[in-house]
């Protein structure tokens, strides 16, 4: 019995679900590069708070302390001026706000000006208005906008207008700015670190997966385990693997060896019997079976050996591909080539001929007409061997690469014989680390193409 969910849950369980599709999406997806969130995203978080809860108090408490200072120094140059009417110049009152590191003026009683508009955030403005109203309390009217250094306030007197022009600095924490460099600076400082740290940490893993990869395509690289403990044990892991593998190599390639020089000196017995026998019907039909024993015992050699532990090397795709394509002409059929691009190829050499040797001769044998194109881009060489045979189905196409495997009117069977082309193209292609897909050809028949990686 299917379970239903309630709505109220289900609908948030979809959105969560595609909110970490999403994220998921959004992720580096290179080791170095989550490495690096992961040691770089904490540090920001924690210098973000520190910046936000340790630094807004420190600077609130300064800032509102200078202010009250400032504002005491203005209360006191009021009672100054209220209290000491014979100072009728207001030179005594000027000599005190300059020691005091103020400028004082009297100016006739009239309207303050308008009130200017804050700022979003403003410290200082607020600071300075909380303790002019607590201190002072008569109508006043403030000015600490702008880039200048210099702040305004102006207080309404009973008979006139004080005017004091401060430093910003007075009134406000001017150390905030090397605190929050100081803090930006350090958070590079500790990013280039960890950048540092991480690539050093994560050049053995890379240097590891280049050596899989080369030694997947057949290619053998200098490889030496480095790193932390833990990459160091995987490099030696891949080293005794690697060993393994070739030694495993050179068993298959030494008993097929044996094999193949056992039954061929037995396939020539016959033929050197069948040879004194004469000539007669019965003497052509064993021939005809000797060669076809033959030639599957080739197909069946060739496919349980392999790249046969070949070495990889740079060869003339164009001049290979040039030499395929004449051998076909020679057996009567037409045949095109079309080269695009760099001719140098890193393969195994015999083995990657066999393949397209292969390909070439399945479409020779099921299409009149064959092309060969080839395109070398800058991460693979793609080459396509189209025909105009009847082509197989597409739900078939992948049956056809199975060993041994037949279809009525498929072709991948060679004549007669095993079914192994097909089988044998893939295995190499796959051992050079690309691969081997059938398409629809152009031509209306079968389109083979081979890509490998450069």
């Amino acid at each position: 019995m299917k379970m239903i969910e309630h709505p109220l849950i289900a609908r948030p369980r979809r959105l969560w679900r595609r909110f970490t599709l999403w994220l998921r999406g959004k992720m580096p997806k290179g080791l170095f590069a989550r490495s690096l969130m992961i040691v770089v995203l904490p540090m920001l978080l924690l210098q973000t708070a520190v910046a936000y809860f340790f630094m807004e108090r420190h600077w609130q408490a300064v800032t509102h302390r200078l202010s009250a200072m400032v504002v005491e120094d203005v209360a006191a140059l009021i009672d100054i001026y209220e209290n000491y009417p014979q100072d009728k110049d207001n030179d005594k009152l000027a000599r005190v706000a300059e020691r005091m590191g103020l400028t004082a003026t009297v100016a006739p009683r009239g309207p303050l000006p308008a009130t200017l508009p804050k700022p979003f955030f403003s410290l200082l403005d607020s600071a300075l208005s909380e303790e002019i109203r607590k201190q002072i309390g008569r109508p006043f009217w403030i000015d600490t906008l702008g880039n200048s250094n210099i702040i305004e306030i102006r207080v309404q007197l009973k008979d006139a207008q004080l005017r004091v022009f401060a430093q910003r600095a007075q009134a406000y924490a001017p150390n905030s700015a090397i605190f929050l460099t100081w803090m930006v600076g350090l958070a590079l400082l500790l990013i280039g670190v960890a950048v540092l740290f991480l690539r050093n940490q994560i050049k053995p893993i890379r240097r590891l997966a280049v050596a899989a990869e080369a030694f997947g395509k057949g290619r053998d690289m200098p490889f030496r385990p480095s790193g932390a403990r833990e990459v160091r044990q995987a490099g030696v892991a891949f080293l005794d693997m690697k060993r393994r593998v070739e030694r495993a190599i050179e068993q298959r390639t030494a008993m097929l060896n044996g094999v193949s020089h056992d039954l061929r000196t037995v396939l020539t017995r016959f033929k050197l019997s069948l040879a004194l026998l004469g000539e007669g019907q019965e003497q052509e039909a064993i021939g005809r079976d000797i060669a076809e024993m033959q030639r599957m015992l080739e197909a069946y050699l060739a496919f349980a050996r392999g790249d046969g532990g070949e070495a990889a090397k740079e060869i003339d795709m164009r001049t290979a591909l040039i030499e395929l394509t004449a051998d076909a002409q020679r057996h009567g059929h037409p045949t095109k080539l079309d080269y695009h691009g760099d001719p140098r190829a890193t393969v195994r050499p015999d083995a990657f001929r066999r393949c397209l040797a292969n390909l070439v001769g399945n479409a020779q044998r099921y299409g009149r007409n064959v092309a060969i194109t080839a395109e070398r881009g800058e991460r693979s060489l793609v080459i396509h061997v189209d025909d105009d045979g009847p082509g197989i189905p597409a739900e078939s196409r992948e049956d056809a690469f199975k060993p041994f495997y037949r279809l009525d009117e498929a072709r991948n069977q060679d004549d007669a014989g095993a079914g192994l082309g097909l089988a044998i193209a893939r295995d190499i292609a796959r051992a050079h680390g690309g691969d081997v897909n059938l398409t629809d050809a152009p031509m209306g028949g079968l389109r083979a193409t081979v890509t490998i990686p450069i």
